[in-house]
């Protein structure tokens, strides 16, 4: 059995906006089907790293690729093939209110390069089914709970088959058994292989789905191998 693929790799990297430092002497490694929390205080650093995966912030000094781009060399015109390779789910879902769920995921397909309306039609029911929500393709976003809500912005992040997930605070808008849910369900994608960082403040579910955590703190990226040393961090902002 060969060994799970680096799909991230940062070196002695420094993160910045403008002239301010935000991570620095920042290592990282993301193989397939791993499951990462990430996690710090407001304002310590865990956007600016997820903006880095995606390639909207360029790294300052240091080496890093994500899903086979050079962060370093990557020209402006390369990003958009590079968040082709990465799904990502925000807090807020950023669905279009005034499509269908169908359409809200045909409007992804179409933006990034399908034409095939055969094969569009079979990957979108594949994503509604991957994220429970076989039935729903015909409903309008208000029509949905919020839970289901941030499962088609997951079926979205998932329809270009992509070697990243980023979740950035999926669980912030949801009720607790909804959390739980959404947790399974991107636990789930990791275990197909797909690797999943999700920034969270949900410290209690942490427990319950046990994984691997990066913590931001103090300008820097500090790795832990699991949660259970994480309960100092449960007053984090």
């Amino acid at each position: 059995m060969s060994e799970p693929e680096n799909i991230v790799e940062i070196k002695h990297a420094t993160i910045a906006q403008a002239d301010n430092i935000i991570l620095s002497g920042v290592n990282l490694e993301i193989k397939e089907g791993e499951f990462i929390y990430l996690i710090g205080r407001t304002g310590s650093g865990k956007s600016s790293l997820m903006k880095t995966l995606y390639g909207e912030i360029k790294l300052k000094s240091g080496e890093g690729s994500v899903c086979g781009y050079d962060l370093v060399s990557m020209k402006r015109n390369q990003v958009p093939f590079l968040r082709r390779k990465i799904g990502i789910v925000f807090q807020d879902f950023e669905l279009l209110m005034d499509r269908t769920v169908e359409d809200n995921l045909f409007f992804v397909m179409k933006a990034t390069g399908w034409r095939d309306k055969k094969k569009m039609e079979i990957r979108k029911d594949e994503v509604l089914d991957d994220v429970g929500l076989k039935t729903k393709g015909f409903k309008m976003p208000h029509e949905l709970s919020g839970g289901e809500r941030q499962r088609v912005s997951i079926a979205r992040a998932l329809i270009n088959e992509p070697e990243l997930i980023l979740a950035d605070e999926p669980t912030g808008n949801l009720d607790p058994k909804t959390t739980e849910d959404i947790l399974s369900l991107l636990h789930g994608i990791s275990q197909q292989g797909i690797p999943v960082v999700m920034a969270t403040h949900d410290y209690i579910y942490m427990k319950k789905f046990s994984s691997r955590v990066l913590i931001c703190e103090n300008g820097k990226l500090v790795s832990q191998s699991e949660v259970d040393d994480i309960i100092q961090f449960t007053e984090l902002g």
